[in-house]
């Protein structure tokens, strides 16, 4: 898989160096490599409210931490405030690098990362930082919205 990974990132970078045509899907491919990378130095960080570092998350820090890590972008540091950063997108515009929303609670909203295919990484209060499916029937139900930051 990391060899798989790797041969992606760098073909990307090949055919965008060369001018290659298929310029939105060497970016979505090296985004996908670059948000699995995040999640493989993340991955069981535990969640701590207000949360910004590796020793421990919440799901908007964590967010905010790979974007500027891993992807060189400045995001708020509030769900609240990511919710109203970028344009709306439907669920079937998704590309990896998109935020998702969700409504657990009344009390609070939730952001995660989309990576593709139907899965996300988020902080999770749980379980720390892990990756989720949006048809689990938990993230189905709590789902409100997209939002894309980045340009494609």
């Amino acid at each position: 898989m990391k060899k798989l990974l790797l041969l992606l990132f760098i073909t990307s970078l090949l055919q965008i160096s060369c001018g290659s045509s298929k310029k939105k899907s060497n970016t979505e491919a090296s985004r996908k490599y670059l948000l699995e990378k995040a999640y493989k130095k993340y991955k069981g960080t535990r969640y701590r409210y207000g949360g910004t570092t590796s020793r421990g998350f919440d799901c908007s820090g964590f967010t905010q931490r790979v974007f500027s890590e891993y992807l060189h972008y400045s995001l708020p540091r509030t769900t609240k405030a990511m919710m109203k950063t970028g344009k709306k997108i439907s669920k079937k515009q998704l590309k990896p690098g998109d935020l998702v929303f969700f409504r657990p609670s009344r009390r609070y909203y939730h952001v995660g990362i989309y990576i593709g295919n139907g899965t996300f990484i988020h902080a999770s209060t749980s379980k720390g930082v892990i990756k989720s499916h949006l048809t689990n029937p938990y993230w189905k139900k709590k789902y409100i919205f997209s939002r894309r930051v980045l340009k494609y």
